[in-house]
């Protein structure tokens, strides 16, 4: 029965990551720092760096979804390997979305309280990372709430086998 929850969570979040990978390279694709300058008066180099953590999140977001590719691939289905790379998923993907590393943007703690948007933006960015971002945080909260299980769970596995 687990194996059986967690090949679907597996494949749910293989359809995230498919659908998040091609919406921010299409994004990437049509968007130039001189397209985002044109957009809104701004700092460049905090325009450089809303692209740069874009970039890095959609090649994270790439490699998990290679990851669930090859873990539903192999037959028969190995729950082990699920699960560590729902792990992995939780802490590249979704920590990097929420919280990037150079900290151009960061998750107000109330937006649960206030209905607003979770991400707050350290200067006003280009509107069309705000909406490219906007649109994908409903699915990262989603997959959040679903993988929040494994950040505890595979730690304790973990200790536990040491």
């Amino acid at each position: 029965m687990g194996n059986l929850i967690v090949k679907s969570q597996i494949e749910q979040v293989e359809l995230f990551l498919r659908k998040t990978v091609l919406d921010i390279t299409t994004y990437l694709n049509q968007t130039t720092i001189s397209s985002v300058m044109d957009e809104v008066e701004g700092d460049k180099e905090y325009f450089e760096s809303l692209l740069s953590n874009i970039r890095r999140l959609v090649v994270y977001c790439e490699e998990g979804l290679d990851a669930c590719q090859v873990v539903l691939a192999n037959e028969p289905f190995r729950k082990g390997a699920a699960e560590k790379t729902l792990y992995k998923i939780y802490h590249q993907c979704i920590e990097e979305f929420f919280s990037p590393k150079n900290d151009s943007w960061f998750e107000d703690s109330r937006s649960a309280y206030t209905g607003k948007n979770a991400l707050t933006f350290r200067q006003t960015p280009p509107p069309s990372v705000g909406k490219l971002l906007s649109s994908l945080e409903g699915g990262f909260q989603a997959v959040r709430e679903e993988l929040e299980f494994y950040e505890t769970d595979y730690r304790t596995k973990m200790l536990q086998s040491k």
